[in-house]
């Protein structure tokens, strides 16, 4: 970060590609070769199923009872996973699964003879409210809690937030609220302390709408608090824990600083991470995936590769030419159901049908309705109703400025540009006029 908190044991950076609009040849060169690949091996086309053998593990393993029903369970996971090695052999997830059955076998002396019978599914209770941070009890040194590391008689730090929702529509750290194309992986967050990369594929066949269908978060290792870890979500599989198995932060002292906790089992996740101040919001709804944090201005702008920051989506925007305009699209649609009489309807909604929906959730005609009224338009897919509705929920849990919550047009970069524009230009005709009766009084006086 900054000198008023030297993060000594961030590691270097994640070494993921980046798969958007800036691919290279040698990537195309590549994306050939594993083609044919591919082609002549079908076999290596299946796809990994660790998450879902994750995801069976914590669902089914109980809190607390007899240690044999806990090995139990162990012994089921370890099969599942073993049946998945031929198709995730190179999955991080795997490697890490793996690693993770062996440690929790050792701690709980655990056989790996012994019944396998799939237990019984736990029924959860509805999630506690989160305790207020004050009253989260701290198990490890002050460098792990982000307030209390802060020298003495500074001013609190200034909480931003981010969301990535729907069709899909990204709110950034500077509250600039645009709509996006961004087909493939991008990288949401990234900087020292950890990165967030989403993959979106399209929502119609042959549509330029995408949706966020895969995500990836990596919280670095730091100090004396946490051991990297590497959270994984896709549609359908949302688990309750690190693709290694773990719930918090590893062995160290300060492993309470980072943890995952299930609101909703399947539809929503929290990750929190006292240590850098943040809060991570994962969500399901229907078929897609939304991402929400609130993380301190100091972390954000911890950008280690300056050169490439631009690729940072949540600090940046997306890029111009991947960028769509609302009003645009809505003149559009209003104009083509015009023509084609009252009853037209794209993919099953009016303009009129549409708005008429998402004011059942969205009452305020602000940029998440507005978003709600586009994601119907151009999918027709009701679940993004609730995505734009969930999207301003987290809004209102995480982001600091009450006056922010809602975003409107005018609120946007581009309003805001040609709102400066037409001022300037206002203000010239009104120095204008100010002249022209300023000439004319003296001539009268004259």
């Amino acid at each position: 970060m900054y000198s008023t908190r030297e993060r000594r044991g961030a590691l270097p950076r994640a070494g993921w590609m980046v798969m958007g609009t800036r691919a290279g040849p040698s990537a195309l060169e590549v994306g050939k070769i594993l083609v044919t690949f591919l082609y002549l091996f079908p076999a290596v086309t299946l796809q990994c199923k660790i998450l879902k053998c994750n995801s069976e593990f914590w669902a089914s393993t109980p809190s607390s009872g007899p240690r044999e029903e806990f090995c139990t369970a162990l012994r089921v996971y370890n099969s599942c996973v073993r049946r998945t090695a031929r198709t995730c052999r190179g999955d991080l997830a795997y490697h890490s699964a793996q690693h993770g059955i062996e440690d929790l076998m050792t701690q709980h002396n655990c056989s790996k003879e012994g019944p396998t019978a799939q237990p019984r599914a736990r029924t959860l209770p509805p999630p506690a409210p989160p305790l207020p941070e004050a009253h989260v009890p701290s198990d490890g040194p002050e460098v792990c809690h982000y307030e209390r590391s802060l020298p003495r008689h500074t001013a609190p730090p200034n909480y931003t937030h981010c969301g990535f929702f729907g069709d899909p529509h990204l709110r950034t750290f500077n509250d600039d609220f645009q709509t996006c194309k961004v087909e493939g992986a991008w990288p949401l967050i990234h900087n020292k302390y950890l990165s967030v990369q989403v993959t979106n594929t399209p929502v119609l066949p042959g549509s330029a709408a995408t949706a966020t269908s895969k995500l990836t978060i990596i919280f670095k290792n730091f100090q004396e608090c946490v051991d990297q870890k590497t959270y994984h979500a896709e549609t359908d599989e949302l688990p309750a824990a690190f693709a290694d198995g773990s719930k918090n932060g590893g062995e160290r002292h300060g492993a309470s600083a980072l943890r995952v906790v299930e609101r909703v089992p399947g539809q929503h996740v929290e990750i929190q991470a006292r240590y850098i101040g943040t809060t991570v919001v994962v969500r399901q709804v229907g078929r897609y995936l939304t991402f929400a944090v609130r993380m301190p201005e100091e972390v954000v702008n911890s950008v280690e590769d300056q050169e490439n920051q631009d690729l940072y989506l949540c600090l940046h925007g997306c890029p111009a030419n991947q960028r769509i305009d609302f009003r645009t699209f809505r003149g559009r649609v209003v104009e083509s159901q015009g023509r084609a009489g009252p009853g037209a309807m794209a993919h099953g909604f009016t303009y009129q049908s549409a708005m008429a929906k998402c004011k059942e959730r969205l009452l305020v005609e602000d940029l998440y309705f507005q978003s709600c009224v586009f994601d119907l338009l151009s999918s027709g897919d009701i679940n993004f109703t609730l995505a734009a509705y969930y999207a301003f929920e987290d809004v209102k849990m995480l982001h600091s400025n009450k006056e922010k919550h809602h975003l409107f047009e005018r609120d946007t970069g581009m309003f805001n540009s040609a709102t400066r524009a037409s001022g300037f230009i206002l203000l010239m005709l009104l120095n204008l006029l100010a002249v022209s009766y300023w000439t004319e009084s003296c001539c009268s006086c004259l």
